[in-house]
């Protein structure tokens, strides 16, 4: 578990940078721990279906933290593309698993708080999006899918549960990210949405290499 140990690490010094403002440091640390899940999601790169498409999520998850290092609209908007493109990649994993149709019905209850928590992000985020409304509804339909196919598949027993537990720890980054981005800017939405974003992908990447 030593790329699990890399990230832990450099996720540590990115809160500490984002803290004191050293953006040497974040740019420097935040780069190696997207790249840490990666290699870890890589050991899978033979796999089947599954594996190569959780691959493909954490690839483009990787590109858009890159991304998001960047100042401005600019930087945000080409974030946003690479991972609601990152989460598509891992609804058509879930869906390699467990046909969409069955979703709703295998996740049960279980799918509630995902869509609860979607529609009502949604309904604050509302007026504050501006030009970015259709972009982040349709970011916002694609992560709710992506975590409720997580929780189904988990729930029928074709992924792992930790699959199902990181894409929740994922979703709850994402909220941390809106917040941070268009209600209330601060440290404390990134000292608790990264790790929580990192600790996401790499139960993601860890699902794929068993």
């Amino acid at each position: 578990m030593i790329w699990a140990a890399v990230c832990g690490i450099a996720c540590a010094a990115l809160v500490a940078a984002e803290w004191r403002g050293l953006h040497r440091l974040r740019a420097a640390s935040k780069t190696i721990a997207s790249l840490a899940f990666v290699a870890l999601g890589a050991r899978a790169a033979g796999g089947g279906a599954f594996a190569q498409c959780v691959l493909v999520g954490l690839v483009l998850g990787a590109a858009g933290d890159v991304a998001l290092l960047g100042a401005g609209k600019r930087a945000f908007v080409a974030g946003l593309a690479l991972f609601l493109a990152g989460h598509v990649a891992y609804v058509v994993a879930v869906a390699h698993r467990l046909p969409p149709a069955r979703w709703l019905g295998a996740a049960g209850l279980a799918a509630l708080p995902p869509l609860a928590i979607g529609a009502l992000a949604l309904a604050l985020l509302w007026p504050r999006l501006g030009a970015l409304r259709a972009a982040v509804v349709a970011y916002v339909a694609v992560i709710v899918a992506m975590t409720v196919g997580a929780f189904a598949a988990a729930r029928a027993g074709v992924v792992p549960p930790r699959f199902a537990l990181g894409a929740g720890l994922f979703f709850a980054s994402d909220l941390a990210v809106a917040r941070d981005r268009f209600i209330a800017r601060g440290f404390a939405n990134r000292a608790w949405g990264l790790p929580a974003y990192y600790a996401g992908q790499l139960l993601i990447a860890w699902t794929a290499t068993s």
